[in-house]
């Protein structure tokens, strides 16, 4: 598939999503498997794709495996990767597997440190990686988390929210 026909599919995948909610789960699943059809079956963009229809619609267990053949096939750009590692993040916790979740979190907070500043959806990592503490009943964690990553965000008491956030956790950074 020629650059110009892949940004043609990613458009029309695009579009879909815009729409998402005015579609049944199965009219959504359908609509995205009709466009991934269109690539490969190995393709990792249309298994990326196919693993957030199924996701979207509460079918953790079947976007699973899509995710992992997605992020396993070492194709995807960056910020797909990212989304791929925090969806599947997400969808472990959702099927209970919270240990998983948490490392593979924790791996894509790795990444994101390594690339520095504005580390491509940095923010929403700790958010999710939140969500799975609190699953596991560490919700003084969970929230310490999440408020250090709003503290930055916020129009005052930036520094002494993050400050008392890391102290409720009682660690320097995460």
């Amino acid at each position: 598939m020629s650059d110009r026909a892949f940004t043609d599919w990613e458009t029309r995948v695009a579009a879909v999503w815009k729409i998402a909610d005015t579609l049944t789960p199965q009219e959504l699943v359908r609509t995205i498997d009709a466009l991934s059809n269109e690539r490969p079956a190995d393709d990792a963009f249309a298994q990326f794709e196919r693993a957030c229809a199924r996701d979207a619609v509460g079918i953790e267990d079947a976007a699973e495996p899509l995710y992992r053949a997605a992020l396993a096939s070492g194709a995807l750009d960056p910020l797909r990767h990212a989304r791929a590692s925090i969806q599947l993040g997400s969808t472990l916790r959702h099927l209970n597997r919270l240990d998983e979740s948490e490392q593979l979190l924790l791996a894509q907070l790795r990444r994101c440190e390594a690339q520095g500043p504005g580390a491509i959806l940095h923010d929403e990592v700790r958010a999710l990686l939140a969500f799975t503490w609190v699953a596991q009943g560490r919700a003084v964690e969970g929230a310490s988390l999440a408020l250090e990553t709003l503290a930055p965000h916020l129009s005052r008491y930036q520094r002494s929210t993050a400050a008392n956030a890391r102290a409720l956790r009682g660690r320097s950074v995460v």
